[in-house]
């Protein structure tokens, strides 16, 4: 598979993230006789960087609704870390939706990235044969047989040895998946307390400073799922604003209720982020008034809006936070980030509401 350039993150003047050449730049408002080059600009991000590493923008008026959230989002990227608090005790999420293509991946990876970019150390644990939330996180060399999530099911080495620090963060880390990870559910038909694989190894945490973990899960409740499950006491949950997006959550929420009664005691859907939303459509709202009416409050009142930015960001092995810090689509993670560590604890499902 191909894949942009890697670590080239854009915070203030460091390079342009899509590896544009000097030649594709354009030159706008020098003195005459003298060029001066600005920066690829797109749609969702004002201004560039000057060659001297200086931000400078070309006509965006820091009042404006863009050039603020841009300013913003050079704030928060800047800000020492401690802005956000840490939790109590370490929260540790399965991200799951049955349903394929609702933004699950990116939403795991981008709320850990624009967590560890506001000061905490955040986890991504990969359980998706795909490897999509390890590529997004930077991690290149996942051949077969590289220490990952595969193994560490297997019982074949401790969960501390397949950690990777992502290139574009020091407080981000990933346990990677590889193609080994396909197999991964046959082999563990056979194993004795096969669903608790994963809760027996993330014992391996205890002792060490991750204040978030993020486990993204395939979309299907097979064992990697069931693992997750299990382990974990909180469920986050990205349903897109489409047609059909409310189809199979009736489900997830069914066999939820199953490995409550059954398996995990204290599981609990706890999180709810609505992705791929259309401000233009009245069917994005009239499915996020639905969502809202089931779940109630703990569906996040960050919306994640539909953006090319954050569709392209893992073609550069990078998260939207690191590939354009100015978009849209970054300042809603943020927000969604903000909102997570601060807000209060969720209210009950209106069981009368299922969609």
């Amino acid at each position: 598979m191909w894949s942009g350039p890697v670590g080239c993150a854009n915070h203030g003047g460091g390079g342009d993230p899509r590896g544009a050449s000097a030649a594709s730049r354009e030159t706008v408002g020098a003195p005459a006789g003298e060029e001066r080059p600005v920066s690829d600009v797109s749609r969702e991000t004002p201004g560039g960087d000057d060659p001297g590493g200086q931000p400078w923008t070309v006509g965006v008026d820091d009042d404006t609704p863009i050039g603020a959230a841009a300013e913003r989002a050079m704030q928060v990227l800047h800000t020492a870390t401690g802005q956000l608090p840490r939790p109590t005790r370490r929260r540790v999420f399965t991200v799951a939706n049955q349903k394929g293509g609702v933004g699950k991946t990116t939403t795991a990876v981008n709320l850990a990235a624009a967590l560890a970019v506001q000061g905490l150390k955040t986890l991504v644990i990969d359980l998706d044969p795909q490897g999509n939330a390890s590529t997004a996180l930077g991690i290149a060399d996942r051949h077969s047989g590289t220490p990952s999530s595969y193994e560490v099911l297997l019982g074949e080495i401790p969960l501390h040895a397949a950690l990777r620090q992502s290139p574009h963060s020091e407080r981000l880390y990933c346990v990677p998946a590889t193609i080994d990870l396909a197999g991964a559910e046959i082999e563990l038909v056979s194993m004795v307390a096969r669903e608790n694989r994963l809760r027996t190894a993330l014992r391996d945490l205890e002792g060490t400073d991750f204040d978030y973990v993020f486990i993204d899960c395939p979309p299907s409740l097979g064992l990697l799922t069931l693992n997750a499950l299990v382990a974990t006491s909180e469920v986050l949950i990205p349903i897109q604003c489409e047609y059909y997006a409310l189809e199979g959550v009736s489900q997830l929420m069914k066999n939820i209720e199953m490995v409550k009664a059954h398996l995990n005691p204290g599981l609990e859907v706890s999180t709810v982020v609505l992705t791929m939303h259309d401000g233009r459509t009245k069917l994005a709202d009239q499915v996020a008034g639905e969502v809202r009416r089931y779940f109630g409050d703990k569906v996040l009142r960050s919306v994640i809006p539909r953006s090319v930015k954050v569709s392209e960001a893992p073609g550069y092995s990078m998260t939207i936070i690191d590939y354009d810090p100015g978009s849209r689509g970054a300042m809603s993670y943020l927000d969604a980030s903000r909102e997570l560590a601060f807000r209060p604890s969720p209210g009950p499902i209106n069981r009368e509401a299922q969609p």
